[in-house]
C-alpha cells in the first residue's frame, strides 16, 4: 500500500467508519448503500482537506464513483 492509498483509506474511514480497510478497497456508489449524496459531499470535502487540493465539479462527477476510481485519479496528480 502506498501513501496515497493509505491517506485515501483514512478519508473513507472518516466518512464510512463501519467499513474495514478491505471493504473500503471494494467500495463504490453502487455497492455501498451509505454512499448517498450527503456522504459523497462529505467525502469530497475530506479528501480535498487531506490532499490539499480542490476538485472541479466535472472531476467529481466523472471520478467519484468508487474507491479505486478516486485512487486512480489521485495517483495521476503531479506530486
Amino acid at each position: 500500500m502506498n501513501d496515497t492509498e493509505a491517506r485515501l483509506i483514512r478519508c473513507f474511514s472518516a466518512v464510512f467508519p463501519e467499513l474495514s480497510n478491505q471493504e473500503i478497497g471494494l467500495a463504490s456508489m453502487e455497492t455501498l448503500e451509505a454512499w448517498d449524496s450527503s456522504a459523497a459531499i462529505t467525502l469530497v470535502v475530506v479528501i480535498e482537506e487531506e490532499f490539499d487540493i480542490q476538485f472541479e465539479p466535472a472531476v467529481v462527477l466523472q471520478q467519484f464513483e468508487s474507491f479505486r476510481s478516486i485512487l486512480s485519479y489521485l495517483m495521476r496528480l503531479p506530486r
